[in-house]
């Protein structure tokens, strides 16, 4: 006799306890004490719980260097990967601070965050992603070089960051550049709360790029799980130079707080978003020497500034000195800088069959 065994899928729900605050409906959203590093004092009141959002430690690899081939050189170069903490729609410098914001979002009750940005601000698609996750509702308000909402109807409405904001369900708000410096970011922000309270919500606001104190705190932690790899991996021994870009402040305080206590800003150039032909020729050469792409808002920026300060003899490597480079993410930011990245791509050519 044949016997036929059919192994079926069996689907097994658990019905999990609701807790008085509603967490278990999001699982994402999963408070857990924080331990601050050793080299932190009690004084410094640190906070007492995060949000796991961000896979952690991000991994250093070593890279080609990006110097100019008429400066050659045998220094080392390596990159400390936080344009990995989290997928695509998570990933950047900007998931450190948020496991700490959207956690003292919960713990106040808040159901909508609020939080401002440039029209393709990393900070604003990682807020409103992580948001999402989380359970929260997200509303957003962009600085717009046209703030008309026809502008979002067409391709520029979808380009690289704005797909993921809007996809997450996220409301936007637009101001212009000019309205953005009359009335300032505290006090945008402050509008849009206001509003979400008289309808009965309760709102939690985000600063610019999630900086503030307590985003702060991010980068302090990831000072201090860079200093764990550093001691444990001989073939870090050797850096000498830590380099990282700086847009609203709050990576670079941590950083310079965690690791060096000091930070000397270079690299601004032309201005935030801006990026001369040198800086984009600089990212699609490194891009194509390294297959690492550096975002034309502020990686890209850092590294070619440094590069730059190299060969001119401004920054000073010493024989042997190896560089760290901290690879902020952002590079969702290129698409639109597509234009001026793609123009002397290699031709697409039709197979001959």
């Amino acid at each position: 006799m044949q016997t036929t065994i059919l192994l079926l899928p069996i689907l097994v729900l658990v019905l999990l306890p609701m807790s008085s605050t509603g967490l278990s409906l999001f699982p994402a959203r999963r408070l857990i004490p924080y331990i601050p590093p050793t080299f932190i004092s009690p004084s410094s009141l640190p906070p007492t719980s995060r949000i796991p959002l961000c896979n952690l430690p991000t991994p250093v690899h070593s890279v080609p260097s990006p110097l100019s081939t008429k400066f050659p050189t045998k220094n080392k170069f390596h990159l400390k990967r936080d344009d990995s903490t989290g997928g695509i729609e998570l990933g950047g410098n900007k998931l450190r601070k948020l496991e700490f914001l959207l956690a003292q979002a919960a713990l106040e009750s808040a159901d909508t965050l609020v939080t401002i940005g440039g029209i393709q601000s990393n900070h604003c698609r990682a807020t409103a992603c992580a948001g999402r996750l989380c359970g929260f509702d997200t509303e957003v308000i962009l600085r717009c070089p046209d703030p008309s909402p026809d502008k979002f109807q067409g391709p520029s409405g979808t380009e690289g960051n704005l797909m993921y904001l809007r996809s997450s369900g996220s409301k936007i708000h637009t101001v212009t550049k000019q309205e953005y410096a009359t009335h300032g970011s505290s006090k945008l922000l402050s509008l849009v709360s206001s509003s979400l309270k008289s309808l009965g919500k309760s709102p939690y606001t985000i600063p610019v790029g999630g900086s503030n104190a307590l985003g702060t705190w991010g980068y302090i932690s990831a000072a201090s799980e860079f200093r764990k790899q550093f001691e444990e991996d001989d073939t870090l021994k050797n850096i000498k130079h830590i380099v990282y870009t700086t847009g609203s402040g709050g990576t670079a305080a941590g950083l310079t707080y965690g690791l060096i206590k000091s930070f000397e800003e270079k690299g601004r150039n032309k201005g935030y978003a801006i990026s001369s032909d040198e800086e984009i020729n600089f990212v699609k050469s490194y891009a194509e020497k390294s297959g690492v792409f550096l975002d034309t808002v502020y990686t890209g920026k850092a590294m070619y500034a440094f590069c730059k300060g190299v060969e001119e003899g401004g920054v000073v490597l010493g024989e042997g000195e190896e560089v760290l480079f901290w690879h902020t993410g952002g590079a969702l930011g290129g698409y639109a800088e597509a234009s001026r990245i793609s123009s002397d791509f290699q031709q697409v050519k039709r197979m001959d069959l």
